[in-house]
């Protein structure tokens, strides 16, 4: 390159183009050009430096070895010059300087320039000039600097806390959103309830980001001032966040509490990219500026204004949802705090991990890192972290309820052999039933003289009757009904080997308790027009049409199609189960973190301490339960579950009807047909209390009689709920099929009231009749029967009992004031009197 050249491109390509021609051309004289292969090293740290070299072409890196002037690492492109400054203060190179590429560099040795220098003092007067004024751009922005580091100081976010921890796939999807949003630019909302640590997301998508070294910012919307002048500044005054922030970013938090002024400003940031500084009143409206930083919403109410500005959305799950990941997560926090502190180890018990993975923790992770703090400080010295150190985390569903596995565990022992209810059923009760029905068929067909029969009426019923408050469904663990449609279930696939049918489920739901309805009216309408409490053989009858029924659609259906959806005797008893105070369920939590298998739903093999079951022969998952209808207390998922998830519960009675239930519309035709039948039975005490003169000997006015009675009962609940609506003392009643449920009591009250005096009456003389039954003479046996004044008392205590838990029910389901339900409660006093009449009287 020759002279000319050579100075147009110093004047151009380096910082000596301030020199004069004169000077550049006597530099050019001097010039000599050199060429270094990659990886050569042109300086060395702390020596003096032997020539000024300017790159042509070529990259050059220098690397030091002091740590408190970091600024000296750095690289240098063509046109860069080296060691001017160390030639001209005479100091040594503070770094060592390597070649990257192949370099073609300019070279004038130190003697030369140093000749240079005095032969034309401009040099160092101008370079004097350029050092001045770099010092003075430096201490400008580091003025700037300072000043921008006071202004965004209270809101920085100086790290993320953490990563997500766990392996669920709620887990997993969140870490992917995390990354998929740290690689854009655009505005994000991380949506979530209270205590998910929303803000520490924010700073994992910041600092995943490019611009991670950029300053992040979290700003609380509820202190901001409602002109906005601290977020965007005023104009030709002091700036705000925004300005400051430059390419940062910044985190408005909860975007729900942001002044309602300032809407229309973050909603057209979010928007456009741009904000308008605050103006004083008067003042011309200021220039919109654009922004630079990135900006993300933290919510936890939704704001629809905000939210069509955003250009991508994270909903964080709620730990309730994440319930796998909750022993990562205690583990976690277990080892944070013990670093910090110091402290050994404690071990976490399975029974503690269960009950946290019970628990829904209404505040997230906040509140399981605060749980597992105060665990840690309560368990001293000790090695353990046990159950009851974490006695907070009791979920509302659990309140009030008392796992009786727990504190018998001879009952969970019992429960789970082979005991319960297999050998009973298939050692005890599939003979005892059919003998039973053969002493029906050919013995004495009165109740007086035949054991069977006073058995199924006098014992039965009032006992079972008895048991619905306490146990629930317990009858259909040991129904003798589906013993024989299971045993044809399995004969018939030995038999004829083939894929038994699955449930029709959509049309069992919809006309499965309308077919009950149908099948419980045609029993009603049978025992009371053909005396079948009185008729040993049509008892027999009928409990030979229910046990067919069951063999019928055992052999049709997997499982036992019958007992969930067709049993007439099931609905009754499923109806009755939801007044239990004992229930059985899962713990949802367990279920959701550590069952992948369902073996007590689908059943399958021996894991754990689970057994190998065929599975629910109902398909009621325990977890799911919503009311005790649909649990037959069979205990296999007690047997199959391999994480102790499933309890029996001790609860408050027919709690679920006021919290988890849902109303069916055959349920409530079941129960008015329960309650029709209290009066039905009572026909001639009816006759008599009504003065009626109907001969009951004639079929169809016995009939007739019969289906009329049974609607009376009907229509006074539907001429309370009617006359409610009209004077409306309050808010609007609850839906008429919700409300109905409160008479549930007094339907199991009645029924029991009604069948007290045969139970008390003539059971204790099922020695005699037994005797009798076989044609002997038993009269000389003895024999236990209550007065009939005990009797009357007992009859009344049910019905008054019955009257006031169906008021205090009624009241628990409205959850209205009492006035409002005035005329349901006195169509319950005024049934409970009518009953007390018929029944007592």
């Amino acid at each position: 390159m020759t002279s000319p050249e050579t100075v147009i491109w110093l004047q151009e390509r380096t910082p000596l183009g301030i020199l004069s021609p004169t000077v550049l051309d006597a530099i050019a004289q001097v010039i000599e050009e050199k060429f270094f292969p990659a990886g050569s090293s042109l300086v060395t740290e702390g020596t003096s430096p032997e020539a000024l070299y300017i790159l042509q072409q070529g990259q050059l890196e220098s690397q030091t070895s002091n740590q408190n002037n970091p600024a000296l690492a750095c690289g240098f492109l063509p046109g860069a010059i080296v060691q001017l400054k160390e030639l001209l203060l005479d100091e040594l190179t503070p770094s060592t300087i390597t070649t990257i590429t192949e370099c073609h560099l300019w070279v004038i040795s130190a003697s030369q320039f140093c000749s240079l220098v005095a032969q034309y003092p401009e040099i160092s007067q101008a370079f004097s000039r350029l050092l001045a004024q770099e010092l003075a751009e430096v201490t400008s922005a580091l003025g700037y600097e300072q000043e921008r580091a006071v202004a965004l100081r209270p809101y920085l976010v100086t790290k993320a806390k953490r990563g997500i921890v766990g392996t669920s796939r709620y887990a997993v999807r969140l870490r992917e959103q995390i990354r998929e949003a740290a690689s854009k630019s655009q505005s994000v909302e991380i949506f979530g309830e209270p205590g998910l640590e929303k803000d520490n997301i924010a700073a994992l998508i910041h600092y995943g980001s490019p611009k991670r070294r950029e300053p992040i910012i979290k700003v609380n919307c509820g202190i901001l001032q409602t002109s906005g002048m601290d977020l965007f500044g005023r104009a030709g005054g002091k700036p705000g966040l925004l300005e400051w922030l430059g390419e940062g970013t910044i985190v408005f938090n909860n975007i729900q509490e942001l002044p309602p002024e300032l809407l229309p400003s973050v909603a057209q940031l979010l928007e456009t990219g741009k904000y308008t500084p605050v103006t004083r009143s008067g003042e011309p409206a200021a220039q919109a500026r654009p922004c630079k930083a990135r900006v993300i919403i933290i919510s936890e109410k939704t704001q629809s204004d905000i939210e069509r500005c955003i250009a991508y959305r994270i909903k964080v799950p709620p730990l309730r949802v994440r319930k796998t990941d909750i022993q990562a997560q205690v583990e976690y926090y277990t080892s944070l705090y013990i670093r910090a502190r110091g402290l050994s180890r404690p071990q976490i018990t399975p029974e503690a991990l269960r009950r946290l993975q019970t628990y829904d923790f209404p505040g997230n992770v906040t509140e399981l890192r605060n749980l597992v703090e105060r665990a840690i400080v309560q368990l001293g010295d000790g090695r353990e972290l046990t159950e009851e150190i974490f006695w907070s985390a009791q979920t509302k569903k659990k309140q009030f309820r008392l796992n009786l596995l727990n504190v018998y565990p001879g009952l969970r022992k019992f429960l789970r052999s082979p005991w319960w209810p297999d050998r009973i059923n298939y050692g005890f009760t599939f003979a005892a039933f059919a003998v039973m029905i053969a002493i029906l068929f050919m013995g004495p067909q009165t109740r007086d003289r035949n054991f069977v029969l006073n058995f199924f009426w006098a014992w039965w019923w009032p006992f079972f009757l008895f048991l619905f408050p306490f146990l629930g469904r317990i009858w259909c663990s040991v129904c003798p009904f589906m013993i024989y449609g299971e045993i044809t279930q399995k004969l018939s696939l030995w038999l004829f080997p083939r894929q038994l049918k699955g449930w029709p489920r959509q049309k069992a739901e919809k006309w499965g308790g309308w077919f009950m309805f149908g099948l419980f009216t045609l029993i009603f309408l049978w025992e009371e027009l053909w005396d079948l409490q009185n008729t040993a053989y049509l008892s027999a009858c009928l409990l030979l049409l229910i046990t067919a029924g069951a063999m019928i659609f055992s052999a049709i259906f997997e499982r036992r199609f019958w007992c969930r959806y067709l049993c007439p005797i099931g609905g009754m008893n499923g109806l009755f189960a939801k007044l239990s105070m004992t229930e059985l369920r899962a713990q949802q939590g367990i279920c959701s973190a550590s069952c992948n298998t369902y073996q007590c739903y689908k059943g399958g093999p021996e894991k754990g301490e689970g057994m190998e079951t065929n599975g629910c022969p109902v398909y009621s998952h325990p977890a799911q339960l919503q009311d005790n209808r649909d649990c037959v207390l069979c205990m296999t998922c007690l047997k199959a579950c391999p994480h102790r998830s499933v309890e029996f519960n001790l609860r408050p009675p027919a709690i679920e009807l006021w919290t988890t239930h849902t109303a069916h519309s055959y349920e409530v035709a079941l129960l008015f047909l329960l309650l029709g039948g209290v009066y039905l039975h009572r026909l001639p005490e009816l006759q008599s209390l009504l003065g009626l003169e109907i001969d009951l000997s004639l079929f169809w006015q016995h009939l007739g009689f019969s289906l009329l009675i049974l609607m009376i009962p009907t229509a006074v609940i539907f001429g309370a709920y009617g006359l409610m609506q009209l004077t409306k003392f309050g808010r609007k009643p609850r839906p008429f099929l919700e409300l109905t449920y409160g008479y549930l009591p007094l339907v199991l009250g009645g029924n029991l009231a009604h069948y007290l005096r045969l139970g008390l009456g003539e059971g204790g003389r099922i020695l005699p009749v037994t005797f009798a039954t076989f044609g002997l003479n038993g009269e000389q046996l003895p024999i236990l029967v209550a007065h009939p004044a005990v009797i009357d008392f007992l009859q009344g205590a049910t019905l008054i009992f019955s009257v006031l838990f169906t008021i205090i029910l009624t009241q628990k389901i409205a959850g209205q004031p009492m006035r409002s339900l005035f005329w349901q409660h006195l169509a319950a006093i005024g049934l409970g009197v009518s009953m007390w009449a018929i029944i007592v009287a």
